[in-house]
């Protein structure tokens, strides 16, 4: 299985999006505990951890914005199979104790995203798979928006085994592409809205998604796309924080 295990935002103020995504997703947070870096845990509230919060590095180009960690078994292994297909080391291997061995690489699209070989064997709840289940404040859609769908299908089925199983049309964008992992919903792969830059979208579940979007524009952000029904019954609705990072939110309208 190969769904997302962790997720990180690279933030230009660590302590402004630590404040805003508590306030909007009701997060918890707290310092990781990792010497001569500000880490910062974000965690449901029930206490899950699903991601962090760090500092983006001076001088990369963009802006804030976040990633995901997909597990692999050999790190160094994967790293060679992911170049030899056309995608790029953005940071070589490196290990944390305790934690595991993980690289930051690049899709052969340009879309960055770590590998991971955890440093143990209990099994991560970042990633809910929508519909399945109380899911509050993890991330349950994984959306990848690419110039060339096909090829970042192909890209993804190779290395880590996710397949297509149905999609929707979308006019000029083509087809909303769902992607699964063997019997999980990951998400899905879409082509470039007007306006938009190719990458991933990561999406939370919320409680009440009206309630949620107000929250947003109170804490400073700004809603790209407002609440719109999705299979289901329940609602989806785009926004970016007050430092440009795009999100989205899945729930019901209470």
């Amino acid at each position: 299985m190969a769904n997302f295990i962790w997720y990180e935002l690279l933030a230009d103020d660590v302590a402004a999006a630590q404040q805003f995504y508590t306030a909007v997703l009701g997060w918890q947070a707290c310092d990781s505990g990792i010497a001569g870096i500000d880490y910062r845990i974000v965690a449901t509230t029930e206490g899950e951890a699903i991601g962090g919060l760090m500092q983006r590095p001076a001088g990369s180009p963009g802006g804030p914005f976040w990633m995901g960690y997909l597990p692999v078994v050999d790190v160094d292994e994967s790293l060679g199979a992911i170049v030899e297909d056309g995608g790029s080391v953005l940071m070589p291997a490196w290990t944390i104790p305790g934690v595991g061995r993980m690289a930051l690489v690049r899709d052969p699209l340009g879309a960055p995203f770590y590998i991971m070989a955890p440093g143990d064997d209990r099994p991560s709840r970042a990633f809910v798979e929508h519909g399945t289940g109380p899911a509050t404040g993890h991330v349950v859609w994984n959306e990848r928006i690419a110039s060339d769908p096909e090829r970042a299908l192909a890209f993804f089925g190779r290395h880590f085994g996710w397949t297509q199983r149905g999609g929707m049309p979308m006019g000029e964008l083509g087809e909303y592409r769902f992607l699964f992992d063997g019997p999980v919903c990951l998400g899905a792969l879409m082509g470039i809205p007007p306006g938009e830059t190719p990458g991933w979208r990561f999406h939370v579940a919320v409680d009440d998604i009206d309630a949620a979007v107000a929250r947003v524009c109170a804490a400073g952000g700004r809603i790209d796309q407002e609440p719109g029904e999705i299979p289901g019954g329940e609602y989806s609705a785009l926004a970016r924080d007050p430092q440009g990072a795009r999100f989205g939110m899945v729930g019901p309208r209470r």
